[in-house]
């Protein structure tokens, strides 16, 4: 490879994972100012509220699914379901067509909770992305969506060989 090739490789890796840092530098400072909001207004953490919106979003999952739609080990899921459970968040109940595994539903008091869980979480969002005009926001969206695409059809194509 010539040395404009090269040094063009080069830049383009670095751009890309100077991207990647700074995704994930917002990802956490977010997530960090969120979890602090669901301490002190709600005495819950971000996984309790991610483990209800799951469940809201989708209805009745399975543990290996709120797993899989968390990004997270069954081990996390398995403590957090008994603190909620304990907490009459959620309910479990055996998987009508597979006894093995148990199905987790939001109860009344947990949705009540979740709604304004979600409420406080949308106005601080917005809070902290109150600079960027509606223009920005569906521009950042768009080009969020394509990357997670990207990554996304990556994972998959490397977990099927």
């Amino acid at each position: 490879m010539a040395d404009a090739e090269l040094a063009y490789v080069a830049s383009a890796h670095l751009l890309s994972v100077r991207c990647s840092l700074r995704l994930l530098s917002v990802a956490r400072l977010i997530e960090r100012r969120i979890d602090r909001l669901m301490r002190a207004q709600f005495d819950a953490t971000i996984s309790r509220f991610d483990f209800l919106a799951a469940l809201d979003r989708h209805g009745p999952l399975t543990l290996g699914e709120v797993s899989e739609k968390l990004l997270v080990s069954n081990g996390n899921i398995t403590g957090l379901t008994s603190r909620m459970r304990h907490d009459g968040l959620i309910e479990t109940r055996a998987h009508m067509s597979d006894r093995r595994a148990q199905e987790v539903r939001i109860t009344a008091g947990g949705q009540r909770l979740f709604r304004r869980m979600a409420k406080a979480h949308a106005a601080c969002v917005s809070d902290l992305m109150r600079e960027l005009d509606d223009g920005d926001m569906r521009a950042l969206a768009r080009l969020l969506d394509t990357a997670k695409v990207s990554v996304r059809s990556k994972l998959e194509q490397e977990s099927e060989q």
